[in-house]
């Protein structure tokens, strides 16, 4: 397989280039980003490309004239080989100490470690309670039967008590002299004097 059939991949960065082009567009303040987008220990200073979104090396960080290195926009050794033009080369302003942004991201991290998650759990819905006429079909139709309708059992049921239920229709109807109840202790007509 020739070399110009493969796919040219991402190059791993490095961390210092030599070149001495600058982009022209102004240069990034570091002091725009939000700490957890820049890195400024000594080791590994880098940010997020606000272009691409990919973290990239800021070369000569102790120079007057820091700036992002040359870099691609796909990860290294995965991705296609395709250039951030419009972020490489582009020149850094440091207007941040290494300790204020130490404290910025702390503070930041203080704030947001003890919030509670936003999303809301909902109780789940109960089923309404049945009524008691369904209890009571429920009942009679687990009930072994005969092979009855239920229906069937239904009005047998009811013809069975409706004597009863007619009893005491009629003497809730029947208003005693003086519109009293008929059930309840009889009350005094006249106040009740009571003598120690």
């Amino acid at each position: 397989m020739s070399a110009s059939t493969l796919e040219r991949t991402a190059r791993p960065r490095r961390s210092r280039t030599r070149s001495r082009t600058v982009n022209a567009r102004p240069a990034l303040a570091l002091s725009t980003l939000k700490p957890h987008q820049y890195d400024l220990h000594p080791a590994c200073a880098s940010l997020v490309c606000p272009d691409c979104k990919t973290w990239v090396p800021i070369t000569g960080i102790q120079t007057k004239k820091p700036k992002l290195v040359p870099h691609d926009t796909g990860r290294a050794g995965k991705d296609a080989a395709v250039r951030c033009r419009l972020g490489s080369n582009r020149l850094v302003t440091v207007d941040v100490t290494a300790r204020t942004w130490q404290e910025r991201l702390e503070d930041g991290h203080a704030e947001t470690s003890h919030q509670r998650p936003s999303r809301v759990t909902r109780k789940p819905r109960t089923a309404p309670a049945p009524a008691v006429a369904q209890i009571a079909a429920r009942k009679t139709s687990s009930e072994p039967g005969d092979g009855r309708p239920t229906w069937l059992v239904r009005e047998m049921g009811w013809a069975s008590i409706a004597a009863a239920v007619r009893d005491t229709d009629t003497r809730r109807a029947q208003l005693p002299d003086g519109d009293a109840p008929t059930e309840g202790p009889q009350l005094p007509i006249e106040p009740v004097r009571i003598t120690a």
